[in-house]
């Protein structure tokens, strides 16, 4: 079930007798709980109706008997098993969710594992409760991500403020939220969240960042390139070195990706067919003339070599603003 339909229905009061939340995205599993806790019961019903459990100390038996109980002066009753994946025999689960207390909402967090979708217990879930694996969003995905969540929140992005906020937090859903509610909170509904307000709230330059350095490669602009790499350099911490080479590492991965499209002609498949947001596309074009297959390739490797480097590997310096600097002089020449 989708992650949005659930919290639609949980907010409509359309509940289920069982949620199995599983996966290695902890944000999604810990947003559904927490809508679940926060919503179902009022503050009054709660103290009779709310059961918090958690598996280190809980075992199946326990689990199945607190599920089993009648809510008192309420609708509902609502079980939560926090760390969930460190119960043995999960699968004993089976026989209650085959025949689940309707007037219980029994939570399962189940974190970084999965079950078996061949036992009994899957199969069980698919027929009376609702199954959610919650699965890591690719890093190319985050600013689709972003910006489907701030639709859902009332407000607009840039594309290029979304890449922004991608590149500098990763894949970090939790961390992600966290900072685009600092924007948000000062941005009339209906707004976009543009480059501007990301620095403003964020701390993320809109002049000195990777999207900005590798716009500078793909132009083979060597003054720009030069003055954010020397930026990058003296704020190692804000630009790690392994991340700036990762998103560059993407880049040329793409650029490469677009040197082999059959049909070049239509920009948005073309953006589509390499993952790129359309909005960018021209700058994957034009970094596509200044970059031939040959030269894409040299950059790939040399991004690879540096990378061995800054681990220690092939000798030489490590100190990573001095490589960076030589890193990027060798790909612009």
């Amino acid at each position: 079930m989708d992650f949005n339909a659930i919290l639609s229905d949980i907010e409509n009061k359309h509940y289920q007798p069982v949620y199995f939340l599983e996966g290695e995205e902890t944000y999604f599993i810990d947003r559904i709980s927490e809508e679940i806790t926060s919503n179902v019961l009022t503050d009054a019903e709660k103290g009779f109706n709310q059961t918090i459990l958690y598996g280190k100390d809980a075992d199946v038996d326990t689990i199945i008997t607190a599920a089993r109980r009648f809510p008192m002066m309420a609708s509902h009753q609502v079980v939560v098993v926090r760390e969930a994946q460190n119960i043995r025999n999960i699968e004993d689960l089976a026989p209650y969710i085959e025949h689940p207390q309707p007037s219980t909402l029994l939570v399962i967090n189940y974190k970084y594992k999965n079950v078996d979708k061949r036992k009994r217990l899957y199969k069980a879930l698919q027929k009376n409760g609702v199954y959610f694996e919650a699965k890591p969003i690719y890093e190319s995905k985050i600013p689709a991500w972003i910006t489907k969540y701030l639709r859902v929140k009332g407000y607009g992005v840039e594309p290029r403020a979304a890449q922004l906020i991608a590149d500098h937090i990763g894949n970090d859903l939790k961390r992600i939220v966290s900072e685009l509610e600092k924007v948000i909170i000062s941005l009339p509904p209906g707004m976009s969240v543009t480059p501007d307000e990301v620095e403003r709230n964020i701390g993320i330059s809109k002049d000195y960042n990777a999207f900005e350095l590798q716009k500078a490669i793909g132009k083979r602009d060597v003054l720009k390139a030069n003055r954010i790499v020397n930026y990058f350099a003296d704020n190692q911490k804000m630009h790690p070195f392994p991340i700036v080479i990762g998103i560059l590492h993407s880049y040329f991965r793409k650029i490469l990706a677009y040197h082999f499209l059959e049909n070049k002609t239509n920009e948005k498949a073309a953006a589509g067919a390499i993952g790129v947001n359309p909005f960018f596309m021209r700058d994957y074009v034009d970094a596509a003339r200044n970059y031939n297959i040959k030269r894409s390739v040299n950059a790939v490797a040399l991004l690879r070599e540096y990378d061995m480097r800054s681990k220690g590997a092939r000798g030489g310096s490590t100190d990573s603003g001095e490589l960076l600097r030589e890193l990027i002089y060798k790909i612009l020449h």
